[in-house]
């Protein structure tokens, strides 16, 4: 069954209304199409995964080719796909309702603003800044009918400030701004995920398990989070796979790296 890219933003909506579900990044088509066909609910992109794809670090994409990522995305599957769409590629809350509406008419189901400022020196905005470029998204989305998800992340333990009262105070911030859903990548712990998900409700909290962790997906809907992604560590575990077979051939005239390569026949007949 097609959907229609307004039914897939009302699904989308209501997968945010009780439970938890996973939310897994893919960075092309054929992933996107894989994760379908194992019975995921939604997608997200990958801003750092779709920038290795490109031969690029992350960040380093221009808004165009971001904007063309998500029309395929949108188009590679019948599900719905929240954009990673970083900063917002500008720095001003003009800037960022403008990227927001080009966004949108990717047909994305949801869509993240960060608060980070890319600059080393001072690597988040200020919070009065950061609100403002949340409230210009929400203008955005508001003006474009209201049915696209606005996620507001605080980058704080991502930007070597972890500093979870202020991650706090601007995910709260951010909420009242008009975020539909909060999300601070970064934190690991169970008291740190407690204290957020309090924090926020009854708005949804986004937990990133972006590396190997002891905690389940039972447990950490037990803890209250509504959505868990993983960020680029799909990617990256595409991409270990990757150099580990290719630097045995380089390195040792190897070719036992290929011995847990998926088939080809299977993947033909995925994607057939």
């Amino acid at each position: 069954m097609t959907r229609t890219i307004a039914e897939k933003r009302a699904a989308f909506r209501s997968l945010h209304e009780r439970g938890c579900f996973v939310l897994p990044n893919p960075w092309d088509a054929g992933s996107a199409r894989y994760l379908q066909g194992l019975g995921f609910k939604a997608l997200a992109t990958t801003s750092s995964g779709f920038a290795w794809s490109q031969g690029h670090s992350d960040g380093a994409l221009s808004r165009e080719i971001v904007l063309s990522h998500l029309r395929d995305m949108v188009a590679a599957t019948d599900l719905p796909v929240n954009a990673d769409f970083e900063s917002g590629f500008a720095s001003d809350a003009q800037g960022v309702a403008q990227s927001v509406r080009l966004a949108i008419e990717t047909g994305v189901a949801g869509l993240s603003i960060e608060d980070s400022t890319g600059d080393p020196a001072k690597p988040l905005y200020d919070i009065d800044v950061a609100v403002a470029r949340i409230k210009a998204a929400r203008s955005a989305i508001d003006e474009a009918g209201g049915d696209t998800l606005l996620v507001g992340r605080a980058e704080n333990f991502f930007a070597g400030r972890p500093d979870l009262d202020d991650t706090i105070a601007r995910l709260q911030a951010y909420a009242e701004a008009g975020a539909d859903c909060l999300y601070a990548p970064g934190i690991r712990t169970r008291e740190q995920i407690a204290a957020l998900v309090a924090a926020v409700a009854p708005k949804p909290f986004n937990l990133l398990v972006g590396s190997a962790s002891e905690l389940t997906l039972k447990d950490i809907a037990e803890l209250g989070v509504r959505r868990v992604s993983v960020g680029g560590a799909l990617a990256r575990s595409a991409w270990g796979g990757f150099t580990r077979a290719a630097r045995a051939i380089a390195e040792q005239g190897r070719f036992d790296g290929f011995a847990d390569a998926a088939p080809g026949a299977e993947l033909n007949s995925l994607f057939r």
